[in-house]
């Protein structure tokens, strides 16, 4: 047996232990413990689990950077799924061994390949603070490759299902709701979370400030998903127009409710005035609303799809539709709308034969 005196912390003397068969075994451990001691390199506690670490991170870090429902997502998958594959390993053993024999465990679970993925995020994103804290020489999620995620099928309305759309919500008190889905692309928690002082009807113009959505802790409002996100989005008179409709029935609701009312400025509520769910919207809404139009099962958030759609089709550069989307990069939105781009290199072909042709 060989011990490293490795100083004072946190009011104990701290000390490494190695053993080995031979004192020439034991005397190359503790050559090599000194090195990484010399080098400022962390001396692993073979102590600490990988469970026990990825809680203290959890409580210590992530609650305090992520957004809640990022934040309730991590602690989900962690409990469900990473502690108990892998937790009690120690964490200073974690091998890449070990994170390959976890992927090919959920994926044999029939879990999609895109929540696999989401795990090797929060177990690398976990093991880079270890790296900062000194707990691990090396973040061995480096040395993992992740699944590759199933894309996702996109199906958005053509401009005559658009129509379909909203001539069919033309009665209904959500009318307003769908139109600025089909013309600004918000996503549904953007739209949810908008209020009345976020509309600029005279200068046709919307900020997005805030999300709503529902987390461990209930409904609540959070900050917008990325810092492209909080944006400004010009509005088309066809939106202005539904927005003044909508804000006029609102009024009138508000007057028939009486103290009922709840006074959050919301733009899109329910009877009392207060916040929608989305789940909500999609079953007593949006579907009945899909029936009656005659148009193909989608999802809520297929109309933003639709609306970035839409604007490429017409040629609309990338970079604005980037910008109303609120996408982090224009490399997002090339990417995620890639199946529109050949119809836009034909368009610029066409576009140079009539400058250049004779």
């Amino acid at each position: 047996m060989g011990r490293l005196d490795l100083g004072w912390k946190d009011g104990r003397r701290q000390r490494k232990h190695v053993y080995g068969r031979t004192r020439r075994e034991v005397q190359e451990q503790l050559a090599k413990l000194f090195r990484d001691q010399q080098l400022g390199l962390p001396i692993a506690d073979e102590r600490q689990t990988v469970a026990r670490f990825i809680d203290r991170w959890l409580e210590d870090t992530a609650r305090h950077t992520l957004r809640p429902s990022s934040y309730d997502g991590y602690a989900n998958l962690i409990r469900r799924h990473i502690t108990p594959a892998i937790g009690r390993i120690p964490l200073a053993k974690l091998t890449p061994q070990h994170l390959s024999a976890l992927y090919g465990t959920l994926l044999d679970k029939d879990l999609a390949p895109r929540t696999v993925q989401y795990a090797h995020a929060v177990i690398h994103r976990a093991l880079k603070q270890a790296v900062r804290w000194n707990l691990v020489a090396r973040n061995v999620a480096d040395a993992v490759d992740p699944p590759r995620p199933n894309r996702k099928e996109i199906t958005p309305l053509s401009p005559e299902q658009s129509r379909q759309l909203l001539e069919a919500a033309r009665d209904d008190r959500l009318h307003a709701l769908y139109m600025l889905a089909l013309t600004t692309g918000l996503r549904s928690g953007e739209l949810l979370g908008l209020k009345w002082r976020d509309v600029d009807l005279q200068n046709a113009t919307l900020h997005v400030r805030r999300t709503l959505g529902r987390t461990s802790a209930g409904l609540g409002f959070g900050e917008p998903k990325t810092a492209k996100g909080r944006r400004a989005v010009a509005l088309p008179t066809l939106a202005i127009a539904a927005l003044r409709e909508h804000r006029q029935r609102q009024l009138e609701e508000r007057l028939q409710s009486g103290p009922l009312w709840q006074d959050d400025d919301l733009a899109f509520y329910n009877r009392g005035g207060r916040p929608l769910e989305r789940q909500n919207i999609a079953k007593r809404s949006f579907k009945p609303l899909l029936r009656r139009a005659g148009l193909p099962d989608i999802r809520f958030h297929d109309l933003r799809h639709s609306a970035a759609t839409l604007l490429l089709a017409l040629g609309e550069h990338p970079k604005v539709v980037q910008e109303r989307l609120g996408h982090a990069t224009i490399g997002v939105t090339m990417d995620v709308y890639s199946h529109i781009m050949p119809d836009m290199q034909r368009q610029a072909a066409a576009k140079l034969d009539r400058l250049l042709g004779t």
